[in-house]
């Protein structure tokens, strides 16, 4: 209350218009269109594939980015095509991970521009965000296990692309930028979100703001990868056999674990917690448990 005396601010809400952001940056507040209408509207931009495999004897699917004449840019169909396969994976409950590449010397580069001059507009801005979000969401929590591959470049909106994953391994040639302020706009399939949760605000705000493009190294350095692929070797059985070494426990088990700690890096803290002990409890005594118990695996 003195506090409001020498500033000789009314008593009602005293500080509210002192802590409140201005708004400086311009907010959609255009309609939310559902998301099937969206995918109806957007297949009809059609150019490349994206394409899924499923390899039931190890639990690995494959999500193929199938457009190198166009550096592996995402039209509006291949858009629809990943939501169609994040609806797949889903729903195979046999399945332990995932990896996610590209044809070609160039993992993504972003929207197709082709696509992208149809729908230069805000609200058809704001479907293609609302449906790569929906899509990139549910990839990211999926209860698999997944890896992007990077070979060659991941720029933009495929640099997004890469963080939808848990792991990113990179090939000597790998590079990832999010390039999109030199574009005129933002990051606009939830990489700006993912990224800040990937390696922390300051550096994050860096790499936007900068635009740089990182090498392989780099990457490391910065958190973003994983790790290198050596150039001899078969990038795709390289990372797929590297992947394979994390996928050990039974499905259930590597389905449990990727969930608590999906549930751990969005929720707060106290649902986090409640998500764990509940996992817990319906594995506790369970045949992987009592199987454990019989072989006397933890002191071995």
């Amino acid at each position: 209350m003195l506090l409001c005396r020498i500033l000789k601010l009314p008593l009602s809400q005293p500080l509210l218009r002192m802590t409140s952001p201005r708004q400086w940056v311009s907010y959609y507040n255009g309609p939310e269109t559902d998301v099937e209408e969206i995918c109806q509207q957007f297949s009809q931009f059609e150019a490349g594939k994206i394409e899924l495999t499923q390899d039931q004897d190890s639990g690995i699917a494959t999500i193929t980015i199938n457009h190198p004449e166009r550096k592996n840019a995402l039209s509006g169909s291949m858009m629809v095509q990943l939501r169609n396969i994040v609806n797949t994976l889903e729903e195979w409950k046999e399945g332990k991970g995932v990896i996610l590449h590209s044809v070609g010397d160039m993992f993504c580069s972003g929207g197709d521009l082709n696509t992208v001059r149809q729908i230069s507009n805000p609200d058809d801005g704001y479907k293609m965000s609302t449906l790569m979000h929906h899509s990139l969401t549910r990839l990211h929590q999926l209860p698999l296990v997944s890896v992007a591959l990077i070979q060659g470049k991941a720029i933009g909106g495929g640099a997004e692309l890469a963080t939808a994953c848990d792991y990113r391994l990179f090939t000597t040639k790998g590079e990832i930028g999010f390039v999109q302020g030199k574009m005129g706009v933002v990051t606009g399939w939830g990489g700006g979100t993912r990224l800040v949760h990937l390696v922390g605000r300051q550096k994050a705000l860096d790499l936007l703001l900068t635009s740089k493009q990182l090498s392989a190294i780099d990457a490391v350095d910065m958190g973003i990868a994983n790790e290198i692929i050596k150039e001899s070797s078969e990038p795709l059985e390289e990372t797929r056999n590297w992947l394979l070494s994390r996928l050990n426990h039974t499905t259930e088990i590597v389905h449990a674990l990727k969930q608590i700690v999906a549930t751990a890096s969005t929720a707060p803290i106290e649902a986090s917690l409640k998500n764990e002990r509940s996992i817990f409890a319906m594995l506790w005594g369970g045949d992987a448990n009592k199987k454990a118990l019989r072989q006397n695996i933890k002191h071995k």
